[in-house]
């Protein structure tokens, strides 16, 4: 089963629960190796890491300042492109 995600609805969801500019924060879920690459997503911006019990992936938290809900959706776009990827 292919898990799709719904775009338009997601950012309509955004808008009507957010005023911007606003403090957003990403999650996402990477394997060992990868967080340095999420990080570059959110430069400047404080990130908090977890490794998981095994160690193999690491939870990465990202604050940041966004301006409108298409920024936030050209973060989770970027972030799409990394290998292994989950985004929470």
């Amino acid at each position: 089963m292919k898990n799709t995600f719904d775009r338009e609805a997601f950012k309509e969801k955004l808008e009507a629960q957010t005023s911007f500019p606003s403090l957003y924060m990403f999650k996402f879920i990477v394997p060992q190796g990868k967080e340095q690459e999420v990080a570059k997503l959110l430069p400047n911006n404080k990130i908090e890491l977890k490794n998981s019990s095994k160690g193999t992936y690491v939870s990465v938290t990202i604050k940041a300042m966004m301006s409108s809900s298409e920024a936030i959706m050209e973060i989770y776009d970027a972030a799409s492109k990394i290998e292994g990827v989950i985004a929470l």
